[in-house]
């Protein structure tokens, strides 16, 4: 069967909301929860953006399920303290917790006052990032001079079982490139056909552990209703992509985002007045090859959501699943 987790937004809901969310999703028959890690929201009408590393502790503590986030260390986190954060949370919460590794992308990455660098050089790095990650869980004292720096680095505190790296791709070439080094993949999507892509380019590459995607979800008693509450809160999906990654604040989004253009906007998220047709093309994404499901919401008031996957979402998808 199809796991079913809950996506929780940081950059939508203040934390104590988002907590409450998590511990609310759990209750409605989610099967674990993921969360972003961001600095800043992607637009003005989110709003929000709080530290995912402090939530996960308490939102891992106020559940049972398994919880994972996904983040990009190598700029405004020091992947030696990016390390110490996952081990804590593994020692923890034992089989629990999960991580997935991206390149990052300067809406986050910019405070720190570094140069954002081209993307082959963020890879470059991140795959520096995952040898030293994978060298301190395994207890190493760790040395390293490169496009990241570490000096005499050693973990303390280290779980039994470290908590696995997936990655954090949106494309088939970055799917490919990361089967060389993850437990896992993550994409967000829900064209069964672009899933398919990615996720068989990450298969054909080697790439092993589960093939995870994340589909942001509008529901709403009129499909007019669904798009205006997606055109309000995940308007940046109308951004064009070559230009996601190297945008420095929610007003750059906001004014190269284009709500109007309904098709990219559908494209983006899953809008649907029919939580039936909705579960059907959420079992066309299982279908086309991924373990896991995490379903975002994106609208502000999570209760509604959550009463929408506790009164049948949740069910019509494992059906068809």
């Amino acid at each position: 069967m199809v796991f079913l987790g809950y996506h929780a937004s940081h950059e939508q809901l203040p934390p104590s909301r988002l907590l409450a969310a998590v511990q609310e999703a759990e209750r409605s028959g989610f099967d674990g929860a993921m969360c972003s890690d961001h600095f800043a929201p992607w637009g003005l009408a989110q709003g929000e953006s709080a530290h995912a590393w402090s939530w996960l502790g308490a939102a891992m503590a106020t559940t049972d399920f398994p919880m994972g986030v996904v983040t990009a260390p190598g700029q405004r986190y020091h992947p030696a303290i990016s390390t110490q954060a996952m081990a804590t949370l593994g020692e923890m919460f034992p089989g629990r917790f999960w991580c997935a590794l991206g390149s990052g992308e300067a809406l986050n990455e910019h405070v720190t006052g570094d140069a954002w660098p081209p993307k082959p050089l963020r890879e470059e790095r991140l795959l520096e990032v995952v040898d030293i990650i994978r060298r301190l869980h395994a207890g190493e004292r760790v040395d390293h001079d490169g496009l990241v720096r570490v000096h005499d680095a050693r973990l303390w505190s280290r779980p039994d079982d470290p908590p696995r790296l997936r990655a954090a791709a949106a494309s088939v070439p970055t799917a490919a490139w990361a089967a060389s080094w993850a437990d896992g993949l993550i994409t967000v999507g829900h064209d069964a056909d672009e899933i398919r892509a990615i996720i068989t380019a990450y298969r054909d590459a080697g790439g092993d552990g589960p093939c995870a995607v994340q589909v942001h979800v509008s529901l709403a008693e009129s499909h007019g209703e669904a798009r205006r509450a997606a055109a309000d809160q995940w308007r940046q999906v109308t951004v064009p992509a070559e230009l996601m990654w190297d945008l420095m604040q929610p007003e750059d989004f906001d004014r190269l985002a284009d709500p109007a253009h309904v098709d990219a906007l559908e494209h983006g998220v899953l809008i649907s007045a029919d939580e039936e047709e909705a579960a059907e093309r959420l079992a066309a994404v299982v279908a086309a090859g991924a373990d896991e499901l995490y379903l975002h919401g994106i609208g502000k008031d999570q209760a509604d959501f959550l009463a929408r996957a506790r009164g049948g979402l949740l069910d019509a998808v494992r059906r068809r699943a």
